[in-house]
């Protein structure tokens, strides 16, 4: 269904409106069968966004995401940059699992997908997001720490002493 969505941005108006209404019914007819799949509830907000754009509205999907599977990496991985890039706009109990999820990204060993999270769409709230991780193992923070400085990036990960030696 995601590729589906996916490959409809790619084809003629006609024809992308044509299976972007096909993945809209075979999501919908999905949750109907298993209202709790949190990847489903993901593939419709990116749907609904893809063709719509932005609407309040359809927030409630990715809510509904977060709520059935809080902490599934393997959704997590795509979820994570969706999340953080509507986070002042969801209710508080979704975001608190945003940041909880974005914390499990870095302790769970996803330090690349983490940094770019937290360097993309996630830069404007990055004091917030760096504070999600004080109760992370220290190996995993040391970890993501060091890819944040091969890339150039100075932020201060709780707990994690820098070293500023270039010629380390």
């Amino acid at each position: 269904m995601l590729s589906v969505a996916e490959d409809a941005a790619l084809k003629n108006t006609g024809e992308r409106d044509h299976h972007r209404a096909a993945a809209d019914e075979k999501i919908r007819a999905s949750l109907l069968l298993n209202p709790s799949d949190s990847f489903l509830w993901f593939v419709w907000y990116s749907l609904k966004m893809s063709v719509e754009g932005f609407d309040e509205r359809s927030l409630r999907y990715l809510e509904f995401s977060y709520a059935s599977a809080p902490l599934e990496a393997w959704i997590a991985l795509r979820r994570n940059s969706v999340g953080l890039a509507v986070l002042p706009l969801v209710g508080e109990e979704a975001r608190q699992r945003i940041l909880l999820e974005f914390a499990a990204l870095v302790d769970g060993g996803f330090h690349q997908a983490a940094a770019i999270n937290l360097t993309g769409v996630g830069w404007s709230e990055r004091v917030l997001l760096l504070s999600t991780l004080t109760h992370v193992d220290i190996i995993a923070r040391e970890a993501f720490a060091r890819v944040l400085a091969r890339e150039g990036v100075k932020v201060s990960v709780p707990g994690v002493q820098t070293d500023e030696r270039v010629w380390r």
